[in-house]
């Protein structure tokens, strides 16, 4: 245990520091990426609802480790798409960031749907009121209806970042250098303490994911609509 300690234990940090940028870049376009697919889903607009309903259903039921893969071998191989200078670091950062962009890709169809689920506590009355006042439809959802929408879907909106963290492991699968591929390697080389090597990057997880839960419980309560 030792020894799999003094191999293991220096890593960790820099292991469970990309997990956290991971989850922490995604999170944000993620956000604002679901928050535009949200607005598409009640637009008035044919066009705009018909694309966001298709891309949600799509990518929502399409399996994580396919985009990851598809953003790598589809857009960085096949096309040329590079996310990260062109320096001695050149793979590493673009597979972080080819990483980045599929998680918020998917991630954004379960903020989509969780903020349309929020919707839906608005009162319509308070649309209709704007719309009369002669607010057009960016006015009445940006101002009224997406403030309240969002404080109401706080604490779901914590369970799609906690599943965002968990998600982050499949990054492994382009080589990037998270928790998991640390795991991987760890069980290469000590094959005899597997259960430990799980047990470390388990309680690694437990505590970003515990303190994720905890923060947004909290803001949950403390900013939750009251009617």
């Amino acid at each position: 245990m030792s020894e799999l300690w003094a191999d293991m234990g220096p890593q960790l940090w820099p292991a469970f520091w990309v997990t956290l940028k991971l989850t922490f870049f995604s999170a944000i376009g993620a956000l604002i990426w679901g928050t535009l697919l949200a607005a598409m889903r009640v637009s008035p607009v044919p066009v705009m609802r018909g694309f966001a309903d298709v891309y949600v259903n799509v990518v929502r039921n399409t399996p994580l480790t396919l985009i990851v893969l598809f953003c790598s071998i589809g857009l960085y191989q096949n096309l040329g798409l590079a996310l990260a200078p062109d320096n001695e670091n050149f793979i590493e950062n673009n597979n972080f960031w080819l990483a980045v962009l599929a998680f918020i890709l998917y991630t954004a169809t379960f903020v989509c749907e969780t903020l349309r689920s929020g919707f839906n506590t608005v009162p319509l009355g308070q649309a209709e009121a704007a719309r009369s006042l002669g607010l057009t439809f960016p006015q009445v959802f940006g101002i009224i209806v997406l403030p309240q929408a969002i404080r109401s879907v706080i604490g779901p909106l914590g369970s799609v970042l906690i599943a965002l963290t968990k998600n982050t492991t499949v990054a492994s699968v382009i080589g990037v250098a998270e928790a998991s591929l640390l795991m991987k390697e760890e069980i290469e080389t000590f094959s005899d303490q597997i259960i430990a090597v799980f047990a470390i990057i388990a309680i690694g997880f437990m505590i970003i994911t515990l303190t994720e839960g905890f923060v947004f419980g909290y803001l949950a309560k403390r900013l939750a609509v009251k009617r």
